[in-house]
């Protein structure tokens, strides 16, 4: 049995895990109306991001069709996406006015 994932927009480089996966479990979600496959290469709990495409360190990682971070460190496809290798982009450079 295959776990599930979610994919929000076609230009995401990350899935929503809609279960917890173990090192080596396939992860299917749709994308253009097919299923997609891919490996786990770490155990990554339920609610999480795991990379579909490669991430280069310093690219964004894609969620929502936006950024939702900066990658630090090269995160290839089927690897845990979250804080241990990505930083926040929010609020980077932001200013913020009182209305």
């Amino acid at each position: 049995m295959k776990a599930r994932a979610i994919l929000l927009d076609k230009e995401d480089n990350v899935v929503t895990l809609t279960v917890a996966v173990k090192q080596g479990s396939d992860v299917a979600y749709l994308s253009d109306g097919g299923e997609v496959v891919i490996r786990a290469e770490e155990d990554i709990p339920t609610g999480h991001k795991i990379a579909i495409r490669k991430i280069a360190k310093g690219t964004a990682a894609m969620k929502y069709g936006a950024p939702i971070g900066a990658a630090t460190a090269d995160i290839e496809p089927g690897r845990h996406v979250h804080t241990h290798n990505m930083a926040s982009m929010r609020g980077k450079g932001a200013q913020h006015h009182e209305r």
